[in-house]
């Protein structure tokens, strides 16, 4: 009986790490997009959300960012989002780029990429964005498949984790939603960017070519067939 109780209560502690993960994903998602009047409107909702997951690291990281965001005109927000993102290389949110850079490889990974929402059985409407663009993958991991999308948020958890230093040294308020994300990752963050190679195994000089890490293994294995079953709609 007492082996069951605890089985039991394990069980009942990855549901609600489940939970709370899609919460900060689905959270990060939103704020980690192009602001618009539909997110300033939906920013109450998402900060229930998180009061909800009060217990949560990356919830109360997340909690910081939704304050900032409903405190700032739209105007400013979508002026300092382009400053931030769109105008720099160094805040890239496609993941494959921090580890492929514009190197000749990276449209095989953007294909793993499709390849993993396919095999989840969800069409996954892009919206004119690649693949690996991050608000995209944590909304899959929200809504769609939370074991597929944790998975990819893990192997390129080096792009997060260079993404989350580079908008910590800008002091950017978008760094909280990089922290929040790795924070539903497991282990602790690395503390800069030495210890990111060093998590993956990288050492020496970076390619030329490259703008971040070398790509590991778990992205170089081949292709799994797309299942055949009806795909349901889903926006990721």
């Amino acid at each position: 009986m007492i082996g069951l109780r605890s089985r039991a209560r394990r069980a009942e502690e990855r549901r609600g790490r489940s939970a709370d993960h899609r919460v900060v994903h689905l959270v990060a998602s939103r704020c980690l997009d192009y602001p618009t009047g539909d997110l300033l409107a939906a920013l109450p909702m998402l900060a229930d959300a998180l009061a909800e997951q009060a217990g949560s690291p990356g919830a109360r990281e997340l909690v910081t960012l939704v304050e900032h965001l409903g405190s700032q005109p739209l105007e400013s927000l979508q002026r300092a989002y382009v400053d931030t993102f769109d105008l720099s290389r160094k805040h890239a949110l496609y993941l494959s780029y921090w580890t492929d850079g514009d190197t000749r490889r990276r449209g095989e990974v953007l294909g793993r990429f499709k390849t993993a929402y396919r095999r989840s059985g969800f069409l996954v409407d892009t919206h004119g964005e690649l693949p690996d663009y991050l608000p995209m993958v944590l909304e899959f991991a929200a809504y769609a498949d939370a074991e597929a999308g944790a998975a990819l948020l893990q192997e390129y958890r080096a792009s997060i984790e260079l993404l989350r230093i580079a908008l910590q040294e800008k002091q950017s308020p978008y760094a909280a939603a990089a922290t929040g994300v790795c924070a539903t990752l497991p282990g602790e963050s690395p503390a800069d960017r030495a210890a990111v190679m060093a998590m993956v195994g990288m050492t020496g000089p970076q390619p030329a070519e490259s703008v971040g890490l070398e790509p590991y293994d778990p992205r170089l294995l081949p292709l799994q067939p797309v299942s055949s079953s009806p795909p349901q709609e889903a926006r990721a």
